[in-house]
């Protein structure tokens, strides 16, 4: 009996130590991925930098790491915030409005399959349209300025979020939809206890795409009517020839997508941590 309980205790021990040295290849992976990312950032800025000092490419057009920090200095000692605030603003009433709506048209898609295959084509053509085209018509129906903006980015995250999670819905596990209609479940309960829980996956996928579709949707409307916003300080740059201003808002513009990617992120794996 000793001798059980100490060969147990040595498989046990085993498989601790195994499981503690692959964890650490996991946590040494990651670590040389984050490294070899910021290297590659840090050689292409430094390559930028000296070309364009040796002249080898025209620091104008494509300007260069330090005027565009200096820009970036003087914008964030002047309208930088406001800028920056009027594009995050927008964005995210976009992002939540095309959520919620999404969402709850795609319920009510799955609940109905009629209407389902009533709105299939047009939900097609819709998300094929290009919505930027709509740009003159969003702004005669809602007016020039934040609401154009918003509503166009409501257009073009509104039917990819619709068409993500309704094929999420479609594709939920049919035995256990089975065997809860077995159980005299009704379609309100299939929907909240199997259904919605099952495609909470999907739903922080479909979140991810959104953020940054909403995100191209802003910077949209801010080029046809914003008097602010990033997206107004690209189209200002470039009508002026300041191509400093233009690469120095498109630098801000990526980190505020990807400080926006990375908050959606952190919430699913708090998330799901919880399940």
């Amino acid at each position: 009996m000793i001798k059980l309980q100490e060969n147990k205790n040595k498989r046990n021990e085993t498989m601790s130590n195994d499981r503690k040295k692959y964890l650490k290849r996991i946590k040494n992976r990651k670590i040389e991925i984050l490294i070899t990312q910021i290297s590659i950032v840090v050689t292409f800025i430094a390559l930028w930098e000296m070309l364009a000092q040796i002249g080898k490419i025209d620091s104008f057009i494509t300007s260069q790491p330090s005027r565009i920090l200096e820009t970036f200095l003087d914008l964030s000692s002047n309208d930088l915030l406001k800028h920056l605030k009027i594009t995050c603003i927008e964005t995210l009433v976009g992002f939540s409005l095309g959520t919620i709506m999404g969402i709850a048209i795609a319920i009510i898609l799955w609940w109905s399959p009629f209407i389902s295959k009533v709105s299939e084509p047009f939900l097609v053509i819709l998300n094929a349209l290009p919505k930027v085209a709509l740009g003159p018509v969003i702004i005669i129906w809602v007016g020039s300025g934040t609401p154009a903006i918003i509503v166009m980015a409501l257009a073009i995250s509104l039917i990819v979020t619709i068409l993500n999670i309704l094929n999420g819905l479609m594709s939920t596990d049919k035995e256990k939809i089975k065997m809860a209609e077995t159980f005299k479940a009704n379609k309100l309960q299939i929907l909240t206890k199997i259904v919605l829980p099952a495609n909470i996956p999907t739903l922080f996928n479909t979140l991810k795409v959104n953020i940054g579709l909403s995100l191209v949707g802003v910077i949209s409307g801010e080029f046809l009517v914003s008097k602010g916003g990033l997206g107004y300080l690209i189209v200002y740059g470039g009508q002026v020839f300041k191509l400093d201003l233009v690469m120095t808002s498109v630098i801000i513009l990526a980190i505020v997508a990807a400080v926006m990617y990375e908050s959606i992120e952190i919430l699913e794996k708090i998330i799901m941590k919880q399940k």
